[in-house]
């Protein structure tokens, strides 16, 4: 009888300690604009969720961005996997998908999918990144341009609540009208502030700004967002 109440005390514990050590987690933002490396996106507000699954120092998952603008604008599903090393050295690979292509539309020449290979090292509050797409992909993306070759290099500095960060790039970064050529440019300087919003006396909302210029395009973006 003891033996059979010590089981039945220990079973919710349990389930409750692998609830909060799942492997799986999603979440999303609501950013104000769809800025990525620079370059703004489509059109108004877009959601951005995220599935992820992360196993020591695996990491797989999804992450999507999708206009809140009625014209439905640009739809972006992408897939990761990273692998991060005790040197603070990780390695990842990224697909690119944007909807409105065939989802299997896969070739030597043209795909419908941007790959990415993610190569990026930590050093107490400093982070550096390299990025290179491998593949042509079909046209799509910030510029319509089709992949291969694109690179992108980001430097990052975070404090308590701000990151300051700079990147370069070309193809997609750089390359914005048809008579340009895809030289590697200076495309990302910025900083990203976080908060954290008192709701009530037991909840909080994490809110961000990020204010970036893009020497190549000449353009200045402010996006607001709210995480969940």
């Amino acid at each position: 009888m003891v033996l059979f109440i010590m089981v039945l005390y220990f079973i919710p514990i349990n389930a409750q300690e692998k609830e909060k050590t799942s492997p799986f987690s999603l979440g999303g933002d609501v950013v104000s604009s769809y800025v990525w490396r620079g370059s703004k996106i489509g059109t108004g507000p877009n959601i951005q969720p995220f599935l992820k699954f992360s196993a020591k120092r695996l990491t797989i998952g999804s992450w999507g961005s999708y206009s809140f603008h009625e014209s439905g604008d640009l739809a972006e599903t992408d897939l990761f996997g990273s692998y991060t090393f005790d040197c603070g050295l990780s390695l990842g690979l990224t697909d690119y998908f944007y909807q409105g292509f065939p989802l299997f539309k896969i070739s030597d020449r043209t795909s419908s999918h941007a790959l990415e290979i993610n190569l990026g090292y930590a050093i107490s509050k400093l982070s550096i990144s390299a990025n290179y797409i491998v593949n042509d992909a079909s046209r799509g993306g910030p510029s319509n341009k089709p992949g291969g070759g694109d690179m992108y290099f980001e430097v990052k500095y975070a404090f308590e609540n701000l990151e300051v960060f700079a990147g370069a790039g070309n193809g997609w970064h750089t390359l914005d009208k048809k008579d340009s050529k895809d030289v590697f440019m200076l495309c990302c300087i910025g900083m990203l502030v976080r908060k954290e919003l008192k709701i009530s006396d037991t909840y909080t909302l994490p809110v961000f700004g990020t204010l970036s210029i893009n020497p190549d395009k000449e353009e200045l973006n402010l996006v607001v967002g709210l995480s969940f």
